[in-house]
């Protein structure tokens, strides 16, 4: 089968079972390789119908700085999970069929060796769980205690109302192009995180399915989800991504 890769992608994050680890972010070195059919990208020379391996890299790297895990083995799981999820609604890019993630943990043993984590997994693996929401629906990507990993789609015309959280933390990707946050639109690319407490929403004013790439810690509660009334609270975007130039 052919094969997109990615060799030595950096990221940091909390990952670590002593307490030393668990307060601070460790760099990681991360391989893929997703087997795929490549045979229509090269025909027709369209990004959609390949891995955007810059854009990809980008979801990764905030996957891994967003969340918190306790085992290396847990988050080569939850990237490989990501990697097969099936694409978006709108069909940005191809179904992978299968996936070898390596994570290198470089600093763990003081120089003395360089440890690592290999996983393997396939499409029929990596099926997600789809939860029906009234903006449209949620991939269910990976949870565990610390964090949990999601797909926001929201359908055309539809919105996320205005809420907030008292317990999780939320950060958020905007994986799609015209996608409104706070009334006001959200580049491709851009990362808000949202602390506790804090007043936001999304709408989708487009004809089309748009997505987000969310990251609760600790995993989803319902019972956190509160809608509320008045003005969405101000909150500083990152880019993580700024597309081609």
């Amino acid at each position: 089968m052919d094969r997109v890769c990615i060799e030595g992608l950096a990221a940091d994050c909390v990952v670590g079972v002593y307490p030393r680890e668990r307060v601070a972010a460790q760099p990681l070195r991360l391989d893929l390789e997703m087997r795929l059919d490549l045979e229509r990208a090269a025909v027709e020379e369209r990004v959609r119908h390949t891995i955007d391996y810059d854009f990809m890299s980008a979801q990764i790297v905030f996957i891994l700085q967003s969340s918190r895990f306790r085992m290396l083995e847990t988050a080569a799981v939850a990237v490989a999970r990501y990697l097969l999820a099936p694409p978006d609604p709108e069909g940005s890019r191809p179904q992978i069929e299968e996936v070898v993630v390596r994570i290198v943990k470089p600093d763990a043993l003081a120089g003395r060796a360089i440890p690592s984590v290999e996983v393997t997994r396939d499409r029929r693996w990596g099926a997600v769980e789809v939860e029906q929401r009234p903006f449209g629906t949620v991939d269910v990507i990976h949870e565990t205690e610390d964090a949990g990993i999601y797909r926001l789609n929201l359908r055309p015309g539809g919105g996320i109302r205005l809420h907030k959280h008292e317990v999780m933390r939320e950060s958020e990707l905007v994986l799609s192009a015209g996608l409104l946050c706070q009334g006001q639109p959200a580049a491709q690319g851009s990362v808000r995180r949202w602390p506790r407490g804090a007043q936001h929403r999304y709408d989708n004013p487009t004809d089309r399915w748009l997505s987000i790439l969310c990251v609760d810690a600790p995993r989803f509660r319902e019972s956190d989800e509160i809608v509320v009334e008045g003005q969405p609270d101000p909150v500083e975007a990152e880019l993580y991504w700024s597309g081609p130039s």
